[in-house]
């Protein structure tokens, strides 16, 4: 058993023997007392802080209904306290149970008003307020009446969501394209690119995919690896030159995907370019490795692209050394003394 829970038994356990001994002692009229004249101290209190709180942030409507409150609470205190008036203390009693029950069934739906919340969803789109027909929609889990909804109130993000909930993921994709055209957000391609292929359009997937790609470059190998799943050959190739491209230019600023560049090189069929980029890639790896003998792997790695097996095979020794190093040194400093 946990503390918490050991405290909070033991807290159980010290309330009941209060009761029980004051029952015991003065009968359960009294323990109703004592229990109310606390609950409608602590309520009073409760209601004074944040009347005095918004008091202070000088909301005064709000204000003034927390200050009516808080007179009730500490009027029906008093009563309880005194022992007087004992239908006007169940009257302040039935007022805040029913307030409790009216906030928690109005936070339920808090965006409709009063009248709205009779009112089913159809006879709220008949009135045009889409908005409350929506909400209610999709509190009855019709999300394509409420995709609707959204789309005559030209909200294309909550409409796309909805589809989404009701499984109508081409629909979700379009609005995302819609979307994307409006805004200019890369973000809508890829959720478009996401819902086509939910909605099993692969072909319309890898378009978004491709329009996103165009202005984040690092999608070209996916759009490739997409088409090549299609049999668009074609279009796949062009896609790994666009993302050869790419590479290129950042390996010239940080020499890691020189073996990216390599791989799609080698792909292509352009094996001097493959080359020169595995060498670069290489070279890399030796100045890394220097530093931190992790690279030893990459190493191994680059003399395998180079065709070089027996420097290969010295390069991954040298990782297994560090890395069987690496283990021994962990084995050392977690033994502790008992």
């Amino acid at each position: 058993m946990d503390k918490l829970k050991a405290y909070l038994i033991g807290i159980l356990i010290i309330i009941l023997a209060v009761a029980g001994f004051i029952v015991y002692e003065w009968g359960w009229l009294k323990l109703l007392q004592v229990v109310l004249s606390i609950g409608l101290v602590l309520l009073t209190l409760l209601l004074l802080f944040f009347t005095a709180l918004t008091l202070y942030a000088e909301s005064w409507k709000y204000g003034i209904v927390l200050a009516f409150l808080t007179a009730v609470a500490g009027y029906g205190s008093y009563l309880v306290i005194t022992w007087q008036r004992l239908k006007v203390v169940c009257g302040i009693v039935v007022f805040f149970v029913a307030l409790l029950l009216f906030g928690i069934w109005y936070i339920s739906e808090p965006e409709l008003g009063i009248a709205d919340r009779f009112r089913s969803a159809e006879q709220l789109e008949r009135m045009g307020r889409y908005k409350q027909a929506a909400r209610k929609y999709e509190k009855a889990g019709n999300y394509e009446k409420a995709a609707e909804m959204y789309l005559k109130l030209g909200w294309l993000e909550s409409a796309a969501w909805a589809y989404e909930k009701a499984g109508k993921y081409d629909r979700a994709a379009e609005l995302y394209e819609k979307l994307y055209e409006k805004e200019k957000d890369t973000y809508y391609l890829r959720e478009a690119h996401e819902y086509w292929k939910k909605a099993g359009n692969m072909e319309k997937a890898v378009k978004a995919l491709e329009k996103y790609a165009e202005e984040e470059p690092w999608f070209w190998e996916d759009v490739a690896k997409l088409y090549e799943e299609l049999g668009n050959e074609e279009k796949a190739r062009e896609a790994w030159e666009k993302a050869l491209e790419y590479y290129i230019k950042e390996a010239q600023e940080e020499g890691v995907f020189y073996e990216d560049v390599g791989n799609i090189a080698r792909k292509l069929g352009k094996e001097d370019l493959a080359k020169e980029a595995y060498q670069k890639f290489l070279e890399y790896c030796i100045k890394e490795a220097e530093k931190d003998p992790m690279w030893w792997k990459h190493v191994a790695e680059a003399y395998e692209y180079l065709g070089e097996k027996e420097k290969a095979e010295e390069a991954r020794r040298k990782y297994e050394k560090y890395k069987q190093r690496i283990i021994k040194a962990n084995e050392e400093t977690s033994h502790f003394p008992v």
